[in-house]
């Protein structure tokens, strides 16, 4: 399969920045193009790289990028908190899609963070060119999502809760007891893979040499949000949302249903799937069961 990589000029503020990106497949084959948004904030897109499997299948040109501050975009550590916002990432979609030549047909799938961007840009920016939209392991506002991650502690062995809890209520992230208990956590709630796949790795490994968007947007964990998304809600934009939509959740996913249900409450046209055996990352977990679905969905007129 075809693919290209290359950067985009990307300004905003009155500076110029750049964008990666990758396509796999033909942009100019006559097949409506995918945009896959990747989570984190700040987590590079090297862990939705199986989402190739759809260019393979249906002959669909997958488009990767990463997300300014993340992966090979330009990096801005020194930048103030005020500038990460979600209307930057809009606004750099937006540039993508217009440099690529697809703004008027278009699809898009996120995952995690990548999600709920994409369905802030769905419902906010009311695209006509987006036909179909897919909302995987997302929430529609950080205060439901942080109730359902609350909720999962509830599942892990008691000893493993309460350390996560005291260290939390003590703010100590860089305890080895306390990432330990997280070990734990994400072995049943991100990722059930084990050994964790390397795309995953080297996705949270680049993260980790530079984590300034993740901080100033999230904070150090997702039970507790302090960061610039901790009021980020989109539940009252839902309605204006005209793409198709796909749901997907799992039962053991950190994106629990009461994070995804507004979407599905208030989206006109919308199906939910939800994936039993897997947690926040199904495209590893139930790979051939999640691209059947996803791929079906976009072949959907």
């Amino acid at each position: 399969m075809e693919e290209t990589t290359g950067t985009i000029p990307f300004t905003y503020g009155g500076e110029t920045y750049q964008t990666w990106y990758k396509v796999v497949g033909d942009l100019k084959g006559g097949v409506r193009p995918l945009v896959v948004l990747h989570g984190g904030p700040g987590t590079p897109h090297h862990y939705m790289i199986p989402h190739g499997d759809l260019a393979t299948l249906y002959n669909i040109p997958i488009i990767f990028y990463d997300q300014l501050g993340s992966g090979g975009s330009t990096h801005l550590p020194g930048k103030p908190p005020g500038f990460w916002t979600v209307d930057l990432f809009m606004d750099e979609l937006a540039n993508l899609l217009t440099h690529l030549g697809i703004e008027h047909d278009f699809d898009l799938l996120g995952n995690s963070w990548g999600a709920m961007l994409a369905g802030n840009f769905a419902a906010a920016r009311r695209p006509e060119g987006l036909k179909h939209l897919v909302i995987a392991n997302g929430g529609a506002s950080m205060e439901l999502w942080q109730i359902g991650t609350r909720a999962l502690l509830g599942r892990l062995p008691p000893d493993v809760r309460d350390t996560i809890e005291r260290h939390e209520k003590e703010r100590t992230y860089e305890s080895k007891e306390y990432k330990d208990a997280m070990h734990v956590f994400n072995m049943k709630h991100i990722c059930k893979v084990d050994p964790w796949p390397q795309e995953l790795l080297q996705s949270f490994a680049v993260m980790g040499d530079d984590p300034t968007v993740y901080r100033t947007m999230v904070g150090p964990s997702e039970f507790y949000v302090h960061g610039t998304l901790k009021t980020w809600s989109i539940v009252d934009q839902l309605q204006n949302i005209a793409a198709s939509t796909l749901l997907i959740n799992s039962h053991d996913d950190t994106a629990q249903d009461i994070a995804l249900m507004p979407f599905f409450l208030k989206i006109p046209h919308v199906k939910w799937v939800q994936f039993a055996h897997s947690s926040h990352t199904p495209f590893f977990e139930e790979r051939e069961r999640y691209m059947t679905i996803v791929g079906n969905f976009l072949m959907t007129l």
